[in-house]
């Protein structure tokens, strides 16, 4: 059964973080795990309960949580997370079977 990651972050630094490598490193590191984008999108508004608007929402799909744990948990991803060490808040979400 499929499985997704849904990710925000609120950006502290737009511009530092889109040029920090996080955004290329994570989707190469998504792609090698075999996920998928669904979406990649900025300004989320919460239509309910206690979340944060203007947050960067991400879902990636996977073909079932342990490849979704194999990526989050991968070493090219975490590699990738130091990039973006103070330049985001993020939550994720692992979703699925």
């Amino acid at each position: 059964m499929a499985a997704w990651l849904v990710t925000t972050a609120h950006i502290k630094d737009r511009d530092a973080f889109m040029s920090c490598g996080y955004p290329q490193a994570a989707a190469d590191a998504l792609a090698l795990y075999g996920g998928n984008y669904v979406i990649r999108a900025p300004g989320g508004t919460v239509l309910e309960g206690e979340g944060r608007n203007g947050g960067s929402v991400v879902v990636s799909e996977w073909p079932d949580r342990a490849a979704a744990l194999a990526f989050y948990n991968s070493p090219e991803y975490a590699e990738a997370k130091v990039l973006r060490e103070g330049l985001a808040e993020v939550t994720v979400t692992l979703v699925g079977a």
